[in-house]
């Protein structure tokens, strides 16, 4: 059995292909190549993804054991070692961030229920994050929202064209309808991310286990930057709401 890694910010995917007639896999995961280390998945399906690593790199050494129906384990595959990738927000500085990247709704405008006030108080989107910036983001998918696309605008100066990244935390995404979010700096288009299919528990609650978080990091190219005053628009084109941990633009390593 070959395993193969994926890595991402916070998680690592693992793929593995084998014949049928097992019961299931059992994935382990260690920081040492040398231990079997500790079981973090029992699947049947020849994939999984080790989430909640955190904002830090990590490096895990992983190993896959086949189970049949009887509980006979097979020898564990070759040790395969991965390492998740290190998030902007820890290694970069701030230049400008809306909210705390601690993996909460906390200190957002309407967090972390008040969604359906979101109508009255933000009848033209987004565009004063220094007074207000909703915890969620709908889609055209909602109808509490108008069934539209919304446009979240976050302003920020600069004292001169630099090389910047923008990182974008969700506490959350709908399970169904995640959608895109197109990204667009002084009016230029540079990005448009398809989010991650969540847990649709973050339109009502703000922290905790029953949450799926993901994250959006991406660079803003400097043709569309310019010295002084900018402006990053988040628009949501498709799907359903996001709900918001934190927002902001970073000089990178």
């Amino acid at each position: 059995m070959k395993l193969a890694a994926t890595p991402g910010i916070g998680w690592i995917d693992l793929t593995w292909s084998y014949p049928p007639l097992v019961d299931h896999f059992a994935v382990y995961a260690s920081d040492s190549p040398f231990a079997q280390g500790e079981l973090v998945e029992k699947t049947v399906y020849t994939r999984f993804r080790h989430a909640n690593l955190g904002p830090r790199g990590r490096t895990l050494h992983y190993r896959v054991v086949t189970v049949d129906v009887a509980g006979n384990r097979g020898r564990p595959s070759p040790v395969l070692r991965a390492s998740s990738l290190t998030s902007v927000t820890v290694s970069g500085r701030p230049v400008a961030v809306i909210g705390d990247f601690d993996r909460t709704s906390r200190g957002l405008a309407l967090a972390p229920n008040g969604y359906q006030q979101y109508s009255a108080r933000f009848p033209t989107g987004v565009d004063h994050p220094s007074t207000d910036w909703p915890y969620l983001h709908p889609g055209p998918a909602d109808k509490w929202a108008g069934s539209k696309p919304h446009s979240f605008r976050f302003h920020f100066t600069l004292p001169a064209v630099r090389d910047l990244v923008l990182a974008v935390w969700l506490i959350d995404t709908h399970a169904t309808l995640p959608g895109r979010l197109a990204l667009s700096c002084n009016g230029t288009a540079f990005a448009e991310a398809e989010l991650e299919r969540g847990a649709t528990k973050g339109s009502t609650v703000g922290e905790g286990p029953l949450l799926r978080p993901s994250i959006v990091e991406v660079a803003v190219p400097t043709s569309a930057l310019r010295p002084g005053s900018n402006t990053i628009t988040l628009a949501k084109t498709s799907g359903s709401w996001h709900a918001y941990d934190a927002v902001g633009v970073f000089t990178p390593p």
